[in-house]
């Protein structure tokens, strides 16, 4: 990392900490901090649809993953991580890019079918045949609200200090299928938070929204009557009220240490963090901009990532998207990394030491040097994490 990138870094850092407006953060399933009392009503009704069983009659299916959001977002509390991995497959060309096999069900490829497809003859989904195929687990959507409100500008921003740098690591904005800034996702393909509720819906539960109007099972129409309500299955206030849920989430706070030597600990790993090259991009913070909400407006989030599209090289690549490379992964937020017992973006370790040895591509400088670390040094950064 050159020196001026270092020193931006810590000019960041120094930003969420003291500067300005405070970074919000709460208990794990709590909502943000200072919102109105009308925003704590939408969050509370978000909440118990988050919770809520939703049944064939009331459109799971016919093809789905889990019948309710909580099931898949359920630790260390509603909202969390879980163990369920979300299969996918694509085709990658390098002439021609990226084939996601939409009519083919490659964008998610459930496993589970509702007793009327199943008795309708309806098979189970499957991933194409000679696909490449990728599993991933369900991320924790705490503090995902302040993802939401930082501006694409500066995404934009970030990414071009990352290419003036030289120092190895470039990323670059994701994209949308149809052109947009994306921040949500492992390949950083979805541009909103309530795109990225509409979709789960739709590709995790099944259920129809007018952003998602067709039922499909393993990409293609379904027959007239394998689903037992009309679409769209879900109303855009419903959709809404998911999102403010989602959106009203505290993102978790730092581990608070237990001895003044502890303290100490973890500021020499956060110290050997930023000094080996991991916060070029697992960026310490980013700044939301302007909103009509108090408590997204303005506000530092201790996110640990850019947002951005990074080569990790050929250890972790599987599928590809629409603006991404099979080896490219959006940089992994870190914030609430302590409750995750799954690490990377499929959950293949839960070790942190393996978790940073398996990174390639443009982190390959930083493990390197991460390898190169005494037994003490190494301890003393693992440490730091586990206060995120």
């Amino acid at each position: 990392m050159t020196k001026s990138r270092e020193l931006w870094l810590v000019a960041v850092v120094g930003a969420a900490a003291c500067g300005g407006r405070a970074a919000p953060t709460g208990e794990p399933g709590a909502p943000l901090p200072g919102l109105g009392p009308a925003e704590l009503a939408r969050f509370q009704a978000g909440a118990e649809l988050f919770n809520r069983v939703f049944s064939p009659a009331e459109g799971l299916g016919p093809a789905f993953n889990e019948n309710q959001c909580s099931a898949c977002h359920t630790s260390p509390a509603s909202g969390g991580v879980g163990g369920e991995r979300v299969l996918k497959a694509s085709r990658f060309d390098p002439r021609t890019g990226c084939n996601q096999l939409v009519d083919a069900g490659g964008e998610n490829v459930r496993r589970q079918l509702t007793p009327h497809a199943r008795a309708l003859g309806l098979g189970r989904e499957a991933p194409p045949p000679g696909a490449q195929t990728g599993r991933f687990t369900a991320p924790a959507l705490f503090g995902l609200g302040l993802v939401d409100a930082v501006p694409d500008a500066t995404l934009l921003a970030e990414q071009g200090a990352e290419h003036a740098d030289h120092d190895g690591t470039s990323g670059r904005v994701g994209r949308t299928a149809d052109g947009r800034v994306g921040r949500f996702g492992r390949k950083a393909d979805v541009a909103t938070l309530a795109e990225f509720t509409a979709t789960a819906l739709r590709f995790e539960m099944g259920l129809t929204t007018s952003r998602y109007p067709r039922d499909a099972v393993q990409g293609q129409r379904v027959p007239p009557h394998a689903d037992e309500a009309p679409d769209p299955e879900v109303a855009d206030s419903v959709v809404a009220r998911l999102t403010d849920f989602v959106r009203f989430l505290a993102p978790p706070g730092r581990l608070p240490p237990r001895t003044g030597q502890a303290a100490a600990t973890a500021a020499r790993g956060e110290r050997q963090f930023a000094q080996i090259g991991c916060a070029a991009c697992h960026v310490p913070a980013l700044t939301t901009g302007p909103s009509p909400v108090a408590a997204l407006d303005r506000r530092p989030v201790a996110l640990y990532s850019d947002l951005l599209l990074h080569d990790v090289g050929p250890a972790l690549a599987d599928v590809c998207g629409p603006g991404a490379t099979p080896s490219e992964l959006r940089t992994a937020p870190l914030m609430g990394l302590r409750y995750r017992e799954l690490l990377l973006h499929d959950g293949r370790v839960t070790s942190l030491r393996d978790a940073i040895l398996l990174h390639g591509g443009e982190a390959r400088a930083a493990r390197d040097r991460f390898a190169a670390l005494s037994a003490a040094q190494e301890a003393e950064l693992i440490a730091f994490l586990k206060t995120l």
